[in-house]
């Protein structure tokens, strides 16, 4: 009996909802809630402007030692990888053949000196005899041109001799610069020709050194305008400085200076070379090496920068932001960056003093929505540098997509409010 009697409740309840449908009767639905999303307010701050740069180190000078005449290598005078001065010997090539040629020409010399006495002596005799027409006026002619083709003789001798000793002085072949030597070549015994320039070792001064920089063309245009209109300077105390990041990822304890930049863009890559000077007394830095350099270019008092969850990136790849605008409503702007602060993007154009930017909760809105902007409470940021520093580097458009905003947690009051 207590089975029907439910039964029955449980009918005349539908029963009743049926009747209430029927009669048009429906459940209201919730008000709608207002998004709740978390903004930063954008405030002009000041930031060291920097670029980042790769580059390869080259040596401050090089000089390739060669032969400069034929010969055999009687012997190497030094050690392969040390410290060589300018002048010092490091081969002797066989000097025999240089030495009877000097005393050839030592031996030609001597031979005109005595054919000019003789003409001189024959020209002073002709002198006195055509005076007295007991020779003829041709005679006398011949002798004084005698006369000098033996004076002539006499300087192609000396020539000759010099010739020969420069020669026989190209057997001791000497360091051309002060630097450091590397692998020797030839061995002793070695056959060299000056006709075939036979390379025998390198020389290279290490200290300082130069590292070659490779910049695109458009940063390149910069930073030559840049130059030009005084912003960044190239010598004096005002030198734009750079800094070096090693193979190993460890900072180079010398700051170098910038010297100048290439004036031809490669066209295959379409790049320009930077050149900067460093100073190298550890012989850290050896020819070869890539490196990272950091050129600083001074700084900027009026930066805008935007957390990095905060842009995104629109279909054609622009980089883009989401700011409420004093009506709450949400609008898209288009941005453009000149590099990043840490993670900050560095925004050039696109937004304003004041404006405020949703770096949480970019999911749940879109364009024309109506929000509630509450400051969102950021972590400190782990790479920012201790002086806040703008690294020149390619646009969101070009780099890497930053993460979405979607990707980050809301903060709590918009998650309750979600």
């Amino acid at each position: 009996m207590r089975v029907e009697r439910v039964s029955f409740r449980l009918i005349s309840a539908a029963t009743v909802a049926v009747i209430l449908a029927a009669c048009g009767q429906k459940p209201s639905a919730p008000p709608p809630q207002t998004p709740e999303v978390g903004v930063v307010t954008v405030q002009p701050t000041t930031v060291s402007v920097t670029t980042e740069l790769p580059g390869r180190t080259s040596a401050f000078l090089v000089a390739q030692v060669r032969a400069r005449v034929d010969g055999i290598v009687l012997r190497r005078e030094f050690v392969e990888g040390a410290d060589v001065k300018a002048g010092q010997r490091l081969y002797k090539i066989d000097p025999a053949p240089y030495i009877a040629a000097l005393n050839t020409a030592k031996a030609a010399v001597a031979k005109a000196q005595a054919n000019v006495a003789t003409q001189n002596a024959l020209v002073a005799r002709y002198k006195v005899l055509v005076a007295a027409n007991a020779v003829s006026r041709q005679d006398y002619d011949n002798a004084v041109a005698s006369q000098g083709q033996a004076a002539a003789d006499v300087a192609s001798g000396r020539a000759a001799v010099d010739t020969a000793q420069i020669n026989l002085g190209y057997t001791d072949v000497v360091s051309p610069i002060t630097g450091r030597i590397g692998l020797s070549q030839v061995t002793p015994g070695a056959y060299v020709q000056a006709s075939a320039a036979t390379l025998l070792s390198t020389v290279q001064q290490l200290d300082p050194v130069y590292v070659d920089l490779t910049q695109s063309s458009v940063d390149g245009l910069k930073l030559r305008r840049d130059l030009q209109e005084g912003r960044l300077q190239t010598s004096g105390a005002n030198a734009a400085k750079v800094t070096l990041t090693l193979e190993d990822g460890r900072p180079y304890a010398e700051p170098g200076k910038l010297q100048f930049s290439d004036v031809s863009v490669d066209p295959g890559t379409g790049s320009v070379t930077v050149r900067a000077i460093f100073p190298n007394k550890d012989r850290v830095l050896l020819p070869g090496m890539f490196v990272r350099a950091r050129i600083d270019e001074g700084t900027n008092n009026n930066a805008l920068v935007v957390p990095q969850i905060g842009v995104t990136h629109d279909q054609k790849g622009q980089p883009v932001a989401l700011v409420v605008g004093p009506d709450n409503k949400v609008a898209q702007v288009q941005l453009v960056t000149s590099g990043t602060n840490g993670s900050n993007w560095v925004v050039e154009s696109g937004l304003k003093a004041g404006d405020r930017v949703i770096v949480h909760g970019t999911e749940k809105v879109k364009p024309g929505m109506t929000v509630k902007a509450v400051e969102a409470q950021l972590a400190a940021d782990p790479l920012a540098p201790a002086t806040a520093g703008a690294q020149a580097s390619p646009s969101p458009a070009a780099a890497p997509a930053a993460p979405s905003a979607s990707s980050n947690p809301a903060p709590a009051s918009a998650a309750s409010g979600a």
